[in-house]
Formats: C-alpha cells, sequence, structure tokens
C-alpha cells in the first residue's frame, strides 16, 4: 500500500536558506536536508504533486517579526536581513516550486495562505521537510495536523541544532502528529 497520492499530495520544505542552511546542525547535516528535500521534490512533481516553499522573512525594521518577552530571543541584523541570509540554496532554487510562502513566525500556515493554497490545489496530504526539525518544521506539522491533513515527516531531510532534539520530536512528538519516514521510503511511496 502507498504512503500517498502524489496528486493529492504537497511538500512543504521549511527555511532552507542562508541563515539557517550555515548553522550548526544535527543529527544531519543541511546539505544532507537539502539532497533529500530536493530529491523528494523531484519525485513528488514528476508524478504530477504540488511543491511549496517556505522561507522566512521580514521587513528591514522587523516589525512583522514576533517580539515577544522570551529567555532566549532571537537575534537579527541591524537593517534587515542580508540577501545571502535569503538566498535559497542552488539545489532548490532548481526546482520547479508551486507556490512560495513567506512567513513571519515558526508555523508555514499562522499569518499565510498555506491552507488556502493546500485546499484549492486539492492537497489532503503534506510532506514536511527542512530547518529545524523542532521549531519550525514540528510548528507547521502541528498545525497541518489541526487543519485536518494527513501528515508525512521525513526524519532524515530534517535537522536542527541538537541530535537530542531531533530525536526528541521525531520519536516522541510527531509520531502523534504524522507518520515519521526516511526519504527512501518516500521516493518508493510504500
Amino acid at each position: 500500500m502507498s504512503l500517498y497520492d502524489p496528486k493529492t499530495t504537497a511538500l512543504i520544505s521549511i527555511d532552507l536558506q542562508g541563515f539557517i542552511v550555515s548553522r550548526q546542525l544535527a543529527p544531519h547535516s543541511a546539505q544532507q536536508v537539502i539532497e533529500n528535500t530536493a530529491a523528494i521534490a523531484k519525485k513528488l512533481k514528476s508524478e504530477g504533486g504540488t511543491v511549496i516553499l517556505v522561507t522566512v522573512g521580514f521587513s528591514p525594521d522587523y516589525a512583522d517579526a514576533v517580539n515577544q518577552p522570551v529567555d532566549e530571543p532571537a537575534v537579527f541584523p541591524e537593517g534587515g536581513l542580508p540577501t545571502a541570509a535569503l538566498a535559497v540554496p542552488s539545489e532548490i532554487a532548481a526546482l520547479e516550486v508551486d507556490v512560495h510562502i513567506v512567513k513571519h513566525q515558526w508555523s508555514a500556515f499562522y499569518g499565510t495562505e498555506m491552507d488556502l493554497q493546500l485546499r484549492r490545489r486539492g492537497i489532503t496530504t503534506v510532506i514536511l521537510t527542512g530547518i529545524a526539525t523542532n521549531f519550525g518544521v514540528e510548528a507547521t506539522i502541528r498545525d497541518a495536523y489541526a487543519h485536518n491533513y494527513a501528515v508525512i515527516a521525513v526524519e532524515d531531510a530534517m535537522s536542527t541544532f541538537t541530535a537530542d532534539m531531533h530525536s526528541l520530536a521525531c520519536e516522541r512528538i510527531l509520531p502523534r502528529l504524522s507518520r515519521v519516514r526516511k526519504t527512501a521510503e518516500i521516493l518508493s511511496n510504500g
């Protein structure tokens, strides 16, 4: 039995862009996440599926960024994110993307037209990849689940800042919200 019907499935790739892929990641390298995401995107697209690229972006004064008091606030450069920070890797830029969503929160659903774009395309299943597993990817998976999409989380096409963070998400949290699979399983659709 197949994992998904390509015609009603969308790959949602989270935050594969300069200032995020340049960070120290574990357990998978940014390059592995990029390569696995690109392989899934190409296969899904060739079968009639949808590819959605999600990046994070803010106005130069960060007026559209969340600014609540927290113990570990995000720190951004003055004057806005530089062009290199926003650039997507060449393997991702070369993909045939159907929708590009720019988000201002961890979740690609909050304050964007993600749900509208998925529903208008008849999407019922979403495959999630990207960085960081327990931040933007997990937040998007939680919202996809809450919006009643069938969710597949690709364990080796996502990564975060420590192996422990990744393991906690993939072994304890994401199985309650999704089916956690490897890239090879997605490519074989089995």
